[in-house]
């Protein structure tokens, strides 16, 4: 049980035993100019139940989905979460399950993980997928460092179209490994091949191109392909799943890593987390994929049963020999993906992706009729789009918040140079009225 000092005496013996004679001194390493220096600034005490009513008072000051239309979109998804999923999760068998090490008391968590696995594979046409990752910005760093400890090279190229906070991770995890990471140009909304073409060299461990892109559009993944394996790395993609459900998988392209994030997959967007990422690979890469994997087994009865397979974690070996320092998985989460993929099968899925893909191009058709909104690419798109404005963007997005909009995301705030564009995402969720409510407020700021 964890000890927890009650009096002044207690604290002053916990502190002469690690040799500090005061608080102060305890933290005399942190700066002054980012110390408090006051007291906190905190109400008074509350009873539960006024305690319970500030809280909604305060909940209710956010623009949520659901007293809001929702456009943005920039890497989270305003899809339908169907009403079973929640009801499973919550059963508590699965709730407060906590790790599968056992597996003679852990069959469920270990069969959901394997039917997760099973249906990860199946979306990316890759051989064998890990237990989830913390989120899609985390998973496409791991395929990043499985890339370079399997060729032993020193490069990454990372398309400028990839998700900017992905790539700011994938930055961040390979910082200490001395592994450098090369942004590669983009040209009217997709990578520039021509531009990867002259990057890629005899360093390059692999090439990541996310397909849709972080603007929506579509990559030139077979053109890609071949510039990747030609200069011996590997071909690594990012992929939002549920445009899997129409687009081809990315194992039939060749890609050898497949990575992203899973949230679409039955997650709400729950103010940025938590979410799931999910990684697969070939298998030739299985003793470099990270995290864990549970398989299937027999047991002496010849009964069928689950197991955790590979586990090449820092927790489970020699850390200098694990892939990853990743602990866990996001097995709540997955468990979420798990049911909407099976409640939604192959039909459902391909459904969802049609209904995003159609009601994003009307949008886009009737956004771009205005005088002040244009296309900003001219390129193929999923189901989120980037227009041109000469209004300003993070005006327009305030002014859709009186409508109840939320307006879509300003790329400004992510890509420097691109101050005038608007990206904007429909799902299968949005209605005609509610993309025609949004076309017509944008009119009246024209």
């Amino acid at each position: 049980m964890r000890y927890i000092p009650h009096t002044d005496e207690d604290r002053q013996q916990m502190l002469a035993a690690i040799g500090v004679g005061s608080t102060d001194e305890l933290f005399a390493d942190i700066p002054a100019a980012v110390r408090l220096n006051r007291p906190l600034d905190l109400p008074p005490a509350m009873a539960e139940m006024e305690l319970a009513g500030h809280m909604r008072e305060l909940a209710e000051k956010n623009a949520d989905v659901l007293h809001n239309t929702c456009f943005i979109g920039a890497g989270a998804y305003d899809h339908y979460v169907p009403s079973v999923i929640n009801h499973m999760l919550l059963r508590g068998e699965f709730y407060t399950a906590y790790t599968p090490y056992q597996p003679e008391i852990s069959q469920g968590t270990l069969q959901v993980i394997y039917e997760y696995q099973s249906l990860i594979c199946e979306l990316t046409g890759m051989d064998m997928a890990n237990a989830s990752m913390y989120d899609g910005a985390s998973a496409v760093a791991e395929a990043a460092i499985m890339a370079a400890a399997h060729t032993n090279r020193k490069q990454i190229l990372v398309s400028s179209t990839v998700h900017p906070d992905y790539r700011e991770v994938v930055r961040t995890y390979l910082a200490g490994q001395g592994v450098e990471v090369v942004d590669v140009p983009m040209a009217d909304g997709i990578t520039d091949v021509v531009a990867l073409k002259g990057l890629a060299g005899a360093q390059t461990a692999a090439v990541i191109v996310q397909n849709p892109n972080f603007f929506g559009n579509l990559e030139p993944v077979t053109e890609v392909e071949p510039v990747a394996h030609g200069a011996g790395g590997l071909f690594v993609v990012a992929a939002d799943p549920i445009s899997l459900g129409i687009l081809k998988a990315p194992g039939s392209y060749g890609a050898d890593i497949v990575a992203g994030e899973g949230q679409a997959l039955g997650n709400p967007m729950s103010f940025g987390g938590p979410w799931l990422g999910f990684l697969a690979s070939r298998e030739a890469l299985s003793r470099r994929i990270p995290g864990r994997i549970a398989g299937a087994t027999t047991d002496n009865r010849g009964q069928r049963g689950f197991v955790l397979t590979l586990q090449t974690r820092e927790q489970h070996i020699r850390r200098e020999k694990a892939t990853s320092n990743i602990c866990s998985n996001q097995a709540l989460n997955a468990l979420a993906a798990t049911i909407y993929l099976t409640l939604l099968g192959k039909q459902g899925i391909r459904k969802v992706a049609e209904l995003s893909l159609q009601k994003a191009h009307y949008a886009y058709d009737q956004i771009t009729k205005l005088d002040r909104f244009q296309p900003a690419f001219r390129q193929p798109f999923f189901k989120e789009f980037a227009v041109r404005t000469t209004l300003d963007p993070e005006g327009v997005v305030e002014a859709m918040l009186s409508h109840r909009i939320l307006g879509g995301y300003p790329v400004g705030q992510a890509y420097k140079n691109l101050e005038d564009l608007l990206l904007i995402a429909v799902t299968e969720k949005r209605t005609r009225e509610e993309i025609d409510h949004f076309a017509a407020r944008l009119e009246e700021l024209v």
